[in-house]
């Protein structure tokens, strides 16, 4: 007796396969994102929150053959704060002064001190390079069925 469908079967094996590794992987990305940026917000300066609440991830499957993730922060100077050199860690936060019109400019609220509580410079890099072994747990503990 012949048996009939195989080719079906092996088919519909291999796209089921396909559907969750998309899902695990889209999963694993995820959660290897969402590790670093907690570790990162823990770094990342805090003076009026507007800088940690504009943290942001955003995960992409690319034509079902590859997912991206990208974790940042939306706001216009977080680039700037987090390449600064950190030299004025510590110290008390101060106004920098005026402009030519009489404008105060930088110097945030005046309260407390530079990168506190324990914020440091590079707070997005540092989140995932000092980290990196709970970053690749998170995403093989998502990835493994």
């Amino acid at each position: 007796m012949p048996v009939t469908g195989i080719t079906e079967r092996r088919r519909f094996t291999a796209n089921i396969t396909k559907e969750i590794a998309e899902v695990r992987l889209e999963r694993g990305v995820t959660a290897a994102l969402i590790t670093g940026q907690a570790f990162a917000s823990m770094l990342t300066p805090v003076d009026t929150s507007f800088l940690i609440n504009s943290q942001y991830r955003d995960v992409r499957v690319i034509a079902g053959k590859s997912v991206k993730g990208a974790v940042g922060y939306t706001a216009a100077y977080a680039a700037a704060v987090h390449a600064m050199s950190g030299k004025l860690k510590g110290k008390p936060r101060g106004r920098f002064g005026k402009t030519k019109e009489g404008v105060e400019f930088g110097g945030g609220t005046g309260k407390g001190k530079y990168w506190d509580p324990a914020a440091e410079p590079g707070f997005l890099t540092k989140g995932f390079e000092e980290n990196k072994a709970a970053v690749d747990a998170a995403m093989l503990k998502a990835m493994t069925l």
